[in-house]
């Protein structure tokens, strides 16, 4: 629109707004020829969308109308003209007088120059750097990003987690100087938390745009996940690849990783999905080495050396035991009810055999003792296998006390 025509408006009674549009319309209709009436005008677009701003005061109304135009200046100030005659709305008397007709283009270019004139200002006020202070500059990007203490906790994290929209959850410290190693100023780490998340960190989460859960590709990560996705407001899940850990990758793992992040909805399918062939791998394994264990007999295990079936267990640890039930996962301890390790049930024997000997003590696991465990066991010096249930086994070892798991919850 090229002219902005403003009008004020009294009216003896109290009206709405449609009805002083109606009366602009119905009023000036048939007064001049059909190509300058309003309706028509505005229907071609050639008259903006007329409008009405209305004050009641003392029992009357009075306002103000503003009618864009795209006519030339004769036709404009012509329909100007002609919505002074306007002398009703309603049923009460109206006077219209028209104040003034702008010049949207003048304006425009009014404030174009105003605003250029602002520019040139700040241009020329500019001044020219310092070569020593560019210098300074360049060596200070150079410089890692420095971490910080976040919240009551005095969590590990990059400075720029509570200016950033996008928040990254890791496990540890060396998680938090990795990623910022690599630019990455907005992680925090929720460092050894066991079961209960930081305070600190569900406030900071529940202010984002976007939380990335980023931990460690194994079981241990795995658990904090659950954890996070239980207590968080977790948006994406990134995973490091498997055998790695966040605190060893390079820049382009670390973009990789959050790249491939994945909804909580699908990592948890797809944890499920894993865990059921799991689950069935490890049933069809135990099935494989009770066959293959020779059978004894019931006068055999007479004959075997009474095991000590008295052992004092930690409340903590009988906690555990019964959240292991249906995990397929197993837990090692040292002498002082200590967790040394967590690890699936399928990576047992593997991790016992690369423990040192009387590291662990006891060996909690929802799975079968079978005669394998038993020797490894004995090779490392446990003195405790607690499982599902015992296996057809060939051969105890006195050193080694076997028990049932689920007889020690009943």
């Amino acid at each position: 629109m090229k002219y902005l025509i403003k009008a004020k408006i009294e009216i003896d009674g109290v009206v709405d707004k449609n009805d002083v549009i109606g009366a602009l319309f119905g009023q000036t209709e048939g007064l001049l020829s059909p190509d300058l009436d309003l309706r028509e005008l505005q229907d071609k677009g050639r008259i903006g969308r007329i409008a009405v701003d209305l004050k009641p005061q003392n029992g009357k109304i009075k306002g103000e109308i503003k009618i864009p135009s795209n006519l030339d200046k004769a036709e404009t100030a012509l329909i100007a003209a002609l919505i002074e005659t306007v002398d009703k709305v309603g049923p009460y008397n109206a006077k219209v007088q028209v104040t003034r007709i702008v010049d949207l283009r003048i304006e425009k270019l009014k404030k174009a120059v105003e605003r250029a004139k602002e520019l040139l200002k700040t241009w020329q006020s500019a001044e020219a750097p310092d070569v020593k202070d560019l210098l300074k500059e360049i060596q200070s990007s150079l410089k890692p990003a420095e971490i910080i203490e976040y919240g009551p906790e005095k969590l590990p994290a990059g400075s720029e987690i509570e200016k950033s929209d996008t928040l990254i959850i890791v496990e540890g410290r060396a998680d938090v100087l990795n990623l910022l190693r690599y630019g990455y100023n907005n992680a925090i780490a929720l460092e050894g938390a066991k079961g209960t998340i930081p305070e600190s960190v569900k406030q900071l989460a529940s202010k984002k745009q976007k939380v990335i859960a980023f931990t460690d590709g194994d079981h241990a990560g795995e658990l904090i996940l659950r954890t996070l996705l239980n207590n968080v407001k977790i948006d994406l899940v990134a995973k490091t690849p498997q055998g790695k850990e966040v605190e060893d990758l390079t820049g382009k793992e670390i973009e990789m990783a959050l790249q491939n992040a994945v909804p909580p909805q699908q990592f948890l399918s797809e944890l499920e999905k894993r865990e059921e062939k799991e689950e069935v791998t490890q049933k069809e394994l135990e099935k494989k080495e009770e066959k293959l264990a020779p059978q004894i007999t019931v006068t055999e295990e007479q004959q075997k050396p009474s095991m000590p079936l008295s052992i004092e267990i930690p409340e903590n640890v009988m906690k555990d035991m019964n959240e292991l039930k249906g995990t397929l996962e197993a837990i090692l301890y040292d002498d002082n009810w200590n967790v040394v390790a967590r690890v699936p049930v399928r990576d047992l024997y593997d991790t016992l055999s690369k423990l040192e000997a009387n590291k662990v003590k006891t060996v909690v696991f929802d799975g079968i003792i079978t005669q394998r465990l038993i020797d490894i066991a004995s090779q490392k010096n446990v003195s405790y296998l607690i499982g599902a249930r015992i296996g057809n086994v060939l051969k105890r070892d006195e050193k080694v006390v076997l028990l049932s798991m689920y007889d020690l919850l009943s």
